[in-house]
């Protein structure tokens, strides 16, 4: 993976330094990715666009919400992971158990679609673990380093890449380059002993260098964490270079890498929540399954891509050569919190009093490349472009003696596997007249999973097969300006997921290779965006058939997929920013969700709602935001029944921020932020996390007791950045 990172650097490198001659490269080419919004002109400082936390875009042919550099920089942390920035859109659901950016928790959900059911993008690249599309969510990108981000609820047009879109796509865009030559030095510290050290470079526009420019960002953070004993220490460099090469071509560079520790507790019991606190975690016994020295995780992962955009005539070509890794080294108790008792068994000796446990290691490289074209046709425009993506990916799991310096007592599971991906697509963007576009597209997706298991996890014996799915993916969207700041948008799409890796684990090839049926959607959308300084105004109506549902159970850490037949899903949704004047504007957005299918739909809230004050004058900037989750089920009872029942909750978070300017003749624009999430110490069990292995005195329960997260606790978080 190093030398896949080393060739890149010197690539873009080799492209980036040759100097050019004097005249200065103009390399805004406009926006090729297919799915993001368009640009759309910068907003007056202050207007309800400028500060809207989230906003609807003008040109969305489906649902999106545009969540903006300035919501990011004054409402999140540092350390914050992509989930807590699009927490706050329309009919998203996700909390951070650990307190943000403290855990790898990948609890986001939209419109009930769960993680592993929607797309996460990374400038354009989609990016998952290829054996159940899930996202690593603290092993790549930190929040000080996101420009923007597009919550695009729906699966998308023909030119949307990726596993998994139907249930929509999250797309993160890395924030640019500074214009000047800076050192940016940033110190933060807050509640549950949470410290963040960060420095970064800009180069600025380097005139006798073709106007190079770039930044690269070094973060230090640690945490003890709102669960006890649930420590979590990051580091995380980010790099990003911009070199135009003529007028109308530009090459981009970025590089990412990450190495995260944590002790991380898999939830509480009901009964230990009332005995030990909301935030019970992991605990300092060595005889305990629990200990936190049995639990422990390490992640390193890395991100890097060359991208070329250029625009010729009537052409416009963008293309991507990407790879990205990830390997996770687990260390845990056999039963963390649940009724297991101690005891092994190595070389046929029983050890009554040793300490059970199980040790993992899980590595993935991704490599490929995206290309799109697009040739202007009057008015109208043809697209068409190819995803290729290889993941390899190989794991194994073996049961320990903790007691013992984790010597193996039995090998668990042992595969390697892999995965090839292909989608080439085209379609055609009719326009009439300036205010009418017609997009008809297809898109080809076809899907290799390749399993070879030296130990099936299943059935303890080796399998070795492969299976291919293919689909054709039509679209079709109508998009209508109605006036400038006034559009409506239709859309009918199909989508698609190949079914997941553990899936393979069956005694029968046959049934792996011919009765494994992909998730397969119809969607239907409508909606409307309205804009103009005063207020934005966005809402849609969405309906979707899934005809292959699965959801997940989740036991002693471990995941496994049951299928649930057909579900439909369907709701409205709202999201508006009204400017009242002198700086204070008011936000809010509503959503009403439902779900109808023969079993219980996992972590599907009913509805959700958001609404705040803001205050926003260039050098002070102050929010106030509320965010409601309705009610929803979640997890299973000890007897495999879906029926925890969680009532809905409400979050209240304050945020302020403050540029000295002019203060100080030897640095520039320093800024004081304080942030305070949780205002009302809220403290309600959200969410489940899975269950136990065993039931606490059931004899007759056939799983383990569920387990549960809180919402952490009230916290502080001050922030010292400025510009040298």
């Amino acid at each position: 993976m190093k030398g896949k990172s080393r060739l890149l650097a010197e690539l873009v490198l080799g492209l980036m330094l040759g100097e050019l001659s004097g005249q200065a490269m103009a390399y805004d080419l406009g926006v090729v990715v297919n799915n993001a919004p368009a640009g759309e002109s910068a907003p007056p400082p202050g207007s309800a666009p400028d500060v809207a936390p989230t906003q609807g875009s003008l040109s969305a042919s489906e649902p999106q919400s545009v969540i903006g550099q300035q919501y990011i920089q004054n409402n999140v942390t540092g350390a914050s992971n992509y989930t807590d920035v699009a927490q706050l859109a329309p009919s998203v659901w996700s909390v951070s158990p650990n307190g943000p950016g403290g855990s790898d928790w990948p609890g986001l959900s939209m419109r009930a679609f769960q993680d592993g059911q929607y797309n996460v993008m990374f400038d354009g690249i989609p990016f998952a673990d290829g054996a159940d599309f899930t996202h690593h969510v603290s092993s790549y990108f930190m929040a000080s380093d996101i420009g923007d981000m597009v919550v695009d609820r729906g699966p998308g047009d023909a030119g949307t890449i990726g596993d998994a879109t139907f249930g929509g796509t999250i797309s993160v865009h890395s924030k640019d380059p500074g214009s000047d030559a800076a050192l940016t030095p940033t110190i933060s510290s807050g509640s549950f002993n949470s410290n963040l050290e960060g420095l970064q470079f800009d180069t600025g526009v380097m005139q006798n260098y073709g106007d190079f420019n770039g930044f690269i960002d070094y973060n230090h953070f640690t945490t003890d964490g709102y669960l006890t004993n649930n420590h979590s220490q990051r580091d995380n460099i980010f790099a990003k270079f911009v070199k135009p090469i003529s007028e109308n071509t530009v090459v981009t560079f970025v590089g990412m890498d990450n190495r995260t520790q944590q002790n991380a507790s898999l939830g509480a019991t009901t009964a230990q929540i009332a005995q030990y606190g909301s935030n019970f975690g992991l605990n300092l016994n060595p005889n305990s399954q629990a200990y936190i020295g049995y639990n422990q995780d390490i992640f390193n992962s890395d991100l890097s891509y060359i991208g070329i955009k250029s625009q010729l005539d009537s052409w416009k070509i963008d293309n991507k050569t990407y790879t990205y890794s990830y390997t996770h080294a687990g260390l845990q108790g056999q039963d963390p919190n649940g009724a297991t008792p101690n005891g092994t068994t190595l070389n046929n000796i029983n050890l009554p009093n040793d300490i059970p446990g199980q040790s993992s290691l899980t590595h993935y490289t991704s490599i490929g490349d995206i290309l799109r074209v697009i040739k202007a046709v009057g008015l109208s425009d043809l697209s068409f472009g190819l995803w290729l993506d290889r993941q390899s990916h190989n794991s194994w799991t073996n049961n320990i003696d903790l007691s013992l310096g984790s010597a193996i007592t039995a090998v668990n599971q042992n595969e390697q596997s892999s995965d090839t991906t292909l989608q080439p697509y085209v379609e055609y963007a009719w326009r009439p007249n300036t205010d009418t576009t017609v997009k008809a597209g297809v898109k080809y997706n076809s899907f290799n999973r390749y399993y070879n298991a030296a130990v099936d996890g299943s059935t303890g014996g080796p399998i070795n097969y492969s299976k291919t799915w293919n689909a054709l993916l039509p679209s079709l969207d109508v998009h209508y300006y109605i006036e400038d700041d006034w559009s409506v948008y239709g859309q009918v799409a199909e989508g698609f997921v190949a079914p997941n890796l553990n899936v393979f684990s069956n005694s029968d090839p046959a049934f792996a290779t011919s009765n494994l049926q992909p998730q397969h959607t119809m969607n239907y959308q409508t909606g409307t965006t309205w804009k103009t300084d005063k207020v934005t105004v966005s809402g849609d109506l969405y309906y979707i058939e899934n005809n292959n549902q699965s959801q997940n159970i989740t036991v002693n850490g471990l995941t496994s997929y049951v299928n649930i037949g057909d579900v439909k899903y369907k709701g409205i949704e709202t999201e508006a920013t009204y400017s009242l004047g002198r700086g204070y504007s008011l936000y809010g957005n509503l959503t009403f969700n439902s779900t109808d299918s023969l079993t219980q739909i996992q972590n599907a809230p009913s509805r959700t709602a958001a609404a705040g004050l803001i205050f926003s004058d260039g050098r002070l900037y102050s929010s106030l935001l509320a965010k409601q989750i309705g009610p929803r089920y979640s997890g299973f009872d000890v007897y495999g029944n879906p029926s925890v029942h969680l009532g809905s909750y409400t979050v209240t978070n304050f945020s302020v921020s403050y540029k000295l300017l002019n203060y100080f003749s030897w640095t520039r624009n320093p800024k004081i932020e304080i942030g305070l999430d949780n205002l009302f110490n809220q403290q309600a069990i959200i969410q489940s996390s899975g269950n136990t292995g065993t039931a606490l005195n059931n004899a007759n329960a056939s799983m383990g007791d569920p387990l549960f997260y809180t919402l952490p606790g009230r916290s502080i978080t001050a922030t010292l950045s400025s510009k040298f």
